[in-house]
């Protein structure tokens, strides 16, 4: 069975206005904003505006005019933070396994400086 959205989730209350934000962008589909924690100069997480929990649900159930929005906004949030000549990273954790800490999907766009190794390497046993 699939979970069902958390509406009492962090972004769901910013989205409602509950919870001030530094926005970055807006449009009809989605919002944009600073993250309260930046990791690198140029920190902004990107939020679809509908309920959806995770990247799985967003691409099972979005519309298309929801989708083609935050793929633009993905573009124009890195432009607005001036990273697309340097370089940015795009990252979006998915369930626990993927260490999803807000069960609303967010992309995190991260740049500004060097973002270092991609993921670190988990070591294996030959038991798998």
């Amino acid at each position: 069975m699939t979970e069902a959205y958390d509406r009492d989730n962090v972004f769901a209350k910013i989205l409602r206005g509950e919870i001030p934000n530094a926005t970055v962008y807006e449009d009809d589909h989605v919002l944009a904003f600073s993250d309260i924690n930046p990791q690198r100069p140029v920190h902004s997480l990107v939020i679809p505006k509908g309920a959806y929990r995770d990247l799985t649900d967003f691409a099972e159930n979005a519309s298309e005019a929801e989708i083609v929005a935050y793929v633009r906004a993905l573009a124009k949030v890195a432009r607005a933070g001036d990273v697309t000549e340097t370089g940015y990273r795009v990252i979006s954790n998915t369930g626990a396994d993927g260490h999803q800490e807000v069960p609303h999907l967010h992309f995190h766009i991260i740049g500004g400086a060097p973002a270092g190794p991609m993921a670190r390497r988990m070591d294996v046993d030959a038991d798998g």
